[in-house]
């Protein structure tokens, strides 16, 4: 990806493992968490959240927190994303719970789906339909589309009611807010209501907009390529060039980041520069949805560990299981886990490792993960190497 004229050629050149851990910083998962922050301070800092709907441990939202602090009361979670106004749900990497400081800063999105004029659905009566629901959150307060009156027709998941459609369209177009999911249901609000005023009315051209969330973008990855910094809130290539000169990212080299393992040009944080990553890593299993993960040519760049998610792939066909969660520990990813819970049972279904050398932080992950959703035993099916099984077993029950 080209960059424009104006930014200065890097001076800076960082090995692989610099960059490998400045990233780890970046995103909370290197050095000690910002307990007092809690959950609000890492949605904070990275910027968005993913949601999903595939519930294993728990669903994706739930294990980004736990993976930086630990056993997080997921009561804590929840009321730190939708509690008091705090955040709100929009299209950044995907569906995101997202700060509701970033509120203006997706006014540049929001423009763009109403010079469009539609989203994939069509209305039959746009204006009507818009202003009927308008009308109802206006009189009722907060609603799912199904309180509206209906999210489906009746047919399959896609197949939306006018209502549904009408109420899309005006959170794509900021009239309306998430700012709550209930029973994994988004409730809708009026943007007026929702929004602190202060944000609600500021309006940061497009350019703003976008030179503000690559500074936020650089700051939860540490060092980044053009590519990683435009899919981390999946902005276009253009505008990437357009801002990046302005964004008060650093230009610096990567050693083994480039083609057949040569040096390529990245950016970097400038607070990240001022001092040598260090601390404690934490040994966790992350969600595939995980910020430090969901970029999977970033992942195997920097990791060197290939990951994809086969939750919907035959499962015939899977290599590591529906919802394969990656083993991270001293700063690596060293396997992964595809975990189900059975009871108080939680169970790997497949485990795979790098080396038996990681075993002690595997146990340590799997018992840590086992406490905070409430079972009290772990049960592991398959190894890629059964004579491991013995020391495993002994690990996992002293732990």
């Amino acid at each position: 990806m080209s960059t424009d004229s104006a930014v200065p050629a890097p001076t800076l050149v960082l090995t692989a493992d610099e960059a490998r851990r400045l990233a780890l910083r970046a995103q909370g998962l290197l050095g000690a968490p910002d307990r007092r922050a809690g959950v609000r301070g890492v949605l904070r800092h990275l910027g968005a959240v993913q949601l999903d709907t595939i519930s294993v441990l728990a669903r994706s939202h739930e294990l980004v927190p736990y993976a930086r602090l630990g056993p997080v009361g997921r009561t804590e979670v929840e009321s730190a994303y939708w509690g008091a106004g705090t955040a709100f749900e929009y299209w950044s990497h995907a569906a995101c719970v997202l700060p509701i400081e970033e509120w203006p800063l997706f006014g540049f999105r929001r423009r763009a789906f109403l010079d469009r004029g539609h989203r994939w659905h069509r209305m039959q009566d746009a204006e009507r339909s818009c202003a009927e629901v308008l009308a109802r959150l206006r009189a009722d307060g907060p609603l799912t589309a199904t309180e509206l009156g209906g999210a489906k027709r009746g047919g399959e998941w896609w197949d939306w009611s006018e209502t549904k459609i009408a109420v899309e369209w005006l959170l794509d177009t900021g009239q309306v807010v998430c700012a709550e999911r209930r029973s994994w249901k988004r409730v809708y609000d009026l943007a007026e209501r929702a929004v602190p005023g202060a944000l609600l009315n500021a309006e940061p051209d497009d350019a703003a907009c976008l030179r503000q969330l690559l500074r936020q973008a650089g700051a939860a990855l540490g060092v980044a390529t053009a590519k990683d910094l435009a899919d981390y809130h999946r902005l276009k290539s253009q505008q990437i060039t357009a801002s990046l000169a302005d964004s008060g990212l650093v230009p610096v080299r990567v050693q083994g980041w480039g083609r057949d393992g040569a040096a390529a040009t990245a950016w970097a944080d400038p607070a990240a520069l001022e001092t040598a990553p260090r601390g404690r890593h934490r040994t966790t299993l992350l969600s595939p949805f995980d910020s430090l993960v969901w970029d999977r040519a970033r992942t195997e760049r920097i990791f060197g560990l290939t990951h994809r998610l086969e939750a919907y792939t035959p499962k015939e066909k899977r290599v590591h299981g529906y919802f394969a969660m990656p083993l991270l520990t001293g700063g690596r990813l060293v396997g992964r886990v595809d975990p189900a819970r059975e009871g108080r049972t939680l169970v790997a279904r497949q485990v795979s490792l790098d080396s038996p050398g990681q075993l002690d932080a595997l146990a340590t992950a799997l018992n840590e993960a086992a406490r905070w959703v409430g079972c009290d035993s772990v049960r592991v099916e398959r190894l890629p190497d059964e004579s491991l099984r013995p020391v495993l077993d002994r690990l996992l029950a002293g732990g």
